[in-house]
This record gives C-alpha cells, structure tokens and sequence, in this order.
C-alpha cells in the first residue's frame, strides 16, 4: 500500500511504468541478465530463443519485458525465482532469463542446469525506490551513494559480491561521482580458469537426491519447525478464529436478511453473498488489503494483518450466511406455525424455535466451512506481513525462498495436517451423532418414567 515503507531496496531496476508511480535514487548497479537452461539443451544464448519454447521469467521484472519487448516473445510467468526453477531443473520450461545475481546464487554445483550467457541493459538501472514526493529522502540518499562511491566503499563492495566489469559509458551515482576504481574482472576470471580441475565441477545429482533434497532436508526440518511452532501456528489460529467469529455473526445477519419478507432486506444479502462467493479469494483480499489499506491506515497503523482478518471474515460471511439460510429453511413450516399458535411472535418463534433448529442441522457444514477458512488463511500471505505476523505458509515459504528446498513447505503443510485432520474426523463424529441421536441411558428419565408405568 502507499507510503507503507519509506525505501524499496531489493535490487529494483527502473522502468518507465514504475517511474510513474514512485521516484527512484541514481543508479547503484546496471541491469544484468543471465540465460540459465537445463544441462545439454540446444538453446547456446538469447538469439537461440525463438517462438515455441518456453522461456521462464517472474512476472513483474524487467527480464519479463526484455522477453516481450525486446526479444518480441510470449514467455511462462511466474510468481517467484524459487518456482520458476524448479521448473526449470524438472525441464517443465526450456529456459529462464533471470537476473545474474539471483542466477548465480540459485544455481548450484550438481544442479541439471547452467549459465550460458550474460547480457547487460544500461537503459534501466539499479536504485532505490522512494515516495515520488519524498524528495529529501531521495536527496540523502544520493548524496549517500556518491560517498561511498568516493571513498572505495562501494567498489569494495561491489568487488567481493557483485564482480564483473562496468559496461562502457556507464558509472554508479551522479554525475559530479567519481569513477570507481575496480579491478581487472576479466583476468581474475581468466587466471581462475586456468587453474580450475579437470574434472569441471561436481557430478551431476542423480534424480533421487535431488528428491531427497527436496522434500527430505532434515536439517531445513530442524530449522523451520521452531518457527512453525512459535510464529506459524499462532498467527493461523488468531487470523482463523477471528475471520470465523466475523463470519458467524455477520453469516447470521445474511442468513436472516435473506429470509427476510422485505425485499429491502433480501436484496442487499444476495449480492453481498454472490460478489464474495463469486470472486476468487486472493483477488478479494488483495482489494480489501491493498485498497483499503490507505484509507484505514490511521486506524490499523498501515498493518494489513487486522485487514487480512477482515477479507477472510468478509469471504466466510458469504458461505456462513448460505449454510445458515439453507439449514433454517430446512425446518418444517410446522414448527414455526406451532410457535405462533402457542402466543410467540414471529420473530421470537424465529429466535427460539426456528433458527436453533436449523443451526444445529447444519454444524457439520460449519465445521467444514471452518477448515477451508483455515487453508484461507494463508492468503493473507500476499499482504505482505512482518516477521512476528507469518502465519503457517509464510515462514515455510519465506525459509522455502532463502534455500530453494521445498522441504520447509512440506514442514508446513504437516501442520495444516495435524490441524485439519482431527477437525475433519471431528465433523464425521458431529454428523452420525446429529443422524443417530443420543443412545438411552439407565439413567434416562424418559426411559425411567416408563419402566414405572409398566411396574
């Protein structure tokens, strides 16, 4: 949302569109693109990409407008590097334009996959995104840059994470920077090569290890469960019970406007009911977080963690309020005429008579709509929440994002098991106790009162 963070850094390239929404800082670094493609594959370098093949990228990046714009191509997007990978090691795509750094910290040795060309753009940048309007901040921030571009900070930097040549006419900072003085690149590569083993690297994994890999790093077990337990599980069931809570009281309210005699009444709960039943759920949370967050901002402190509570609430309302029409509906007419016919008004033989009847008859319903707002829940991932607000996904995905194993999400998933398990078995147990009945006890007093009259 708007003014929720002071900078963006998170090696952001500039781009025409994204220069009409926020101000950027002067370039700290130029746009470098890497070919990554599956090991043995027939595409060399980007003018071996041609119409057909399915060239990965992640939507939203430069790399994805290099692909449409200037190689004139229909890439596969998606949504993060972690993904688009492993897509790319099972060969699901045949290559991935992805930008260098990330490249070369995601290939691993072993991995059936590899660099095979690098290209530059000097037309966007590297900077810091700011508020357009924060013109001091942007201010400070150059001012920053040309400092430790003067002082050897920067080319030290850059040197020992970043080593590659600067392309010709292009320089870090303002204008007034000085050029920074940085090694010979190409000869440390060189000399680096000469003296490289025969063998050229590590064998490649076999198909079982890259499973094992996967799904079953003990080590990455050890490392997220801890924060599962102490962020993940916490959050899931703060942000489900009170989605569940808004969902019942207002579901009621839906459910008893839709009854209702007065169309005044009627007509404003089914479109409520048909707009959140028929949007997807991330798109509704996505709107109520995003949208409404600049305009309750004072009131939630900018943090979408009350609005993502209020999206699933909203969402559960919409099914709640359904199950709730459909299971008084379900009561005999007889029932609410025998109320009136013993003095109780229609709002009081609704009350009393009526609507507890149907509530009960829809409980296992309710259980279930319980269980699917708990695998909601996780959407409200997309917001964007700080560290101690991840609920279950999050911290799988966020670990899941920092290794490339998908070991912390199956970590997850295991949770969202022990949860969702026993409330499953729980809702059977509720609906053969509904369809059975009570079995009579010796104690029972109707079972009692006829043994005496028989006696």
């Amino acid at each position: 949302a708007p003014r929720r963070f002071d900078v963006g850094s998170s090696s952001i390239t500039t781009t025409e569109p994204r220069r009409q929404t926020v101000g950027f800082t002067n370039g700290y670094d130029f746009g470098y693109f890497s070919l990554v493609v599956p090991t043995g594959s027939e595409i060399t370098g980007f003018d071996k990409l041609a119409p057909g093949q399915r060239i990965g990228v992640v939507q939203g990046t430069v790399q994805e407008s290099y692909v449409v714009d200037t190689l004139k191509l229909q890439p596969v997007i998606f949504p993060d590097y972690n993904t688009v990978y492993n897509n790319l090691k099972s060969r699901q795509i045949d290559a991935w334009v992805a930008p260098s750094q990330q490249a070369s910290g995601t290939v691993q040795p072993g991995d059936p996959v590899e660099i095979i060309e690098n290209t530059f753009s000097l037309d966007n940048f590297v900077a810091w995104a700011v508020a357009k309007e924060n013109q001091p901040l942007i201010d400070a921030l150059n001012s920053g840059l040309d400092a430790v571009i003067a002082d050897g900070t920067w080319a030290q930097l850059y040197s020992e994470w970043v080593p590659r040549a600067l392309p010709p006419g292009w320089k870090p900072g303002s204008k007034a920077a000085p050029i920074p003085q940085l090694p010979d690149f190409d000869a440390i590569a060189a000399d680096k090569q000469d003296t490289a083993t025969p063998a050229g690297g590590a064998a490649p994994k076999s198909t079982l290890t890259q499973l094992r890999e996967a799904f079953l790093n003990w080590e990455l077990y050890k490392q997220a469960i801890p924060d599962l337990l102490k962020t993940g599980l916490p959050n899931t069931l703060i942000l489900t019970v009170c989605a569940a809570v808004i969902g019942l009281v207002l579901g009621m309210l839906l459910a008893v406007a839709g009854i209702s005699r007065h169309w005044w009444l009627r007509w404003p709960a089914r479109v409520y009911t048909d707009i959140f039943r028929g949007l997807p759920e991330v798109v509704i949370i996505l709107l109520i977080g995003l949208g409404l967050g600049p305009v309750v901002g004072g009131l939630t402190g900018n943090n979408p963690y009350p609005l993502g509570i209020a999206a699933l609430g909203l969402m559960a309302a919409a099914y709640v309020g359904e199950i709730f029409r459909s299971g008084i509906q379900s009561v005999e007419p007889g029932q609410l005429e025998a109320s009136r016919a013993l003095g109780f008004s229609y709002s009081s033989s609704m009350r009393l008579v009526v609507v507890p009847q149907g509530v009960r008859r829809v409980l296992p319903a309710l259980m279930n709509q319980f269980i699917s707002l708990l695998k909601a829940s996780s959407l409200v991932y997309f917001l964007g929440l700080v560290a101690n607000q991840r609920e279950l996904f999050q911290v799988g995905r966020d670990l899941n994002a920092q290794t490339g194993s998908l070991s912390p999400l199956v970590a997850a998933g295991l949770f969202y098991l022990i949860l969702t398990v026993p409330l499953t078995h729980l809702v059977n147990f509720i609906d053969r106790r509904l369809r059975q009945g009570r079995k009579p006890s010796e104690e029972d007093p109707l079972a009692l009162s006829t043994s005496q009259e028989m006696i």
